[in-house]
């Protein structure tokens, strides 16, 4: 009962803002082997990792109690909520229709990409505030004109309930895997993919863009030069200060990011540690992101990831 009046109360509190979050789920598998993947056949009930429907609800119930725990802090639900490394549309079917957030509007945007782990980008909005105009998932290719098997770029475009047009776009770019010689240009395409997207946008007279995303990468690196002037980074503030998203050998990295268009310089991103899903740092100090994983032993967490904020008026 505690739970519907809370969803309640955030679904009709007086909004005169947007609010966009961000989440890499890591590992937001189902519990159904299809044989897809080496990582699919990892995450089944035989598999290395034990992944029953019993877990797999666990997290699902975990995620959505992070989205309302948001939501409370924050003021208001995410109107948007960007996700990364999502198996499939059956796994977003089963958050939103098997957890609290049932009681929301919250609907689906997905797409498969050629990944070949089988992890995704996708897009939650509540229709009550938002109108889907059209969505895509855009590809990278490389230098040789040749499709990349990563994740692809997902774009929306939205109506809002007052009539103003957002565009959103999720990213969760190559990772370092393989070391800097190797991901660096892979990265370099998705950055320079992005700029064209925005470019694109503008052009079609869209004036808020907000480009969110894992980018593998703190926003010191140079290759984000690349977004300007059409997209500003407003991670970087954050990321002077030490503050992250990610604990690595003890350290707080700021990898998950936000970009926005002119119009919405002036907002503020902000990182969210959901108390709840922070365990103690025990080889350093501090705390850390509860995972569902801590190599092959269960935690019953969600993510290595803090999901990341954006809220900004609308005019």
């Amino acid at each position: 009962m505690k739970t519907l009046f809370l969803c309640l109360f955030l679904l009709f509190s007086p909004q005169d803002s947007l609010r966009v979050m961000f989440w890499n789920l890591e590992n937001f598998f189902d519990y159904k082997d299809d044989s897809l993947s080496t990582s699919d056949r990892e995450f089944s009930a035989r598999g290395d990792r034990r992944w029953t429907r019993k877990r797999f609800q666990t997290k699902c119930n975990s995620i959505a109690k992070g989205i309302l725990w948001a939501g409370s802090q924050e003021g208001g639900l995410p109107d948007a909520i960007g996700l990364a490394e999502v198996e499939n549309a059956f796994a977003l079917r089963r958050l939103l229709q098997n957890t609290a957030l049932r009681k929301l509007d919250y609907q689906i945007v997905h797409f498969d990409s050629p990944d070949p782990r089988g992890i995704d980008v996708a897009l939650l909005y509540r229709r009550s505030r938002l109108q889907l105009v059209d969505a895509k998932p855009c590809h990278l290719f490389g230098p040789d004109s040749a499709l990349m098997t990563t994740r692809d770029i997902l774009l929306a475009r939205f109506q809002r309930a007052d009539g103003g047009e957002v565009a959103l776009l999720v990213n969760h770019h190559p990772s370092k895997y393989g070391g800097l010689l190797e991901s660096e240009p892979r990265r370099r395409v998705a950055v320079e993919r992005l700029r064209f997207l925005a470019d694109s946008l503008q052009a079609l007279g869209v004036q808020e863009i907000v480009a969110m995303g894992d980018f593998n990468d703190t926003p010191a690196n140079p290759v984000y030069k690349i977004l300007e002037p059409t997209l500003h980074n407003l991670a970087a503030p954050l990321h002077q200060k030490g503050e992250g998203t990610i604990k690595y050998d003890g350290g707080w990295e700021l990898i998950d990011l936000f970009f926005v268009s002119e119009s919405l310089r002036e907002s503020a991103m902000k990182i969210l540690q959901i108390p709840f899903l922070m365990t103690k740092d025990s080889g350093h100090a501090g705390t850390k992101p509860l995972r569902t994983y801590s190599g092959p032993r269960y935690q019953g967490g969600v993510s290595d990831h803090c999901p990341i904020w954006l809220e900004y008026q609308i005019k």
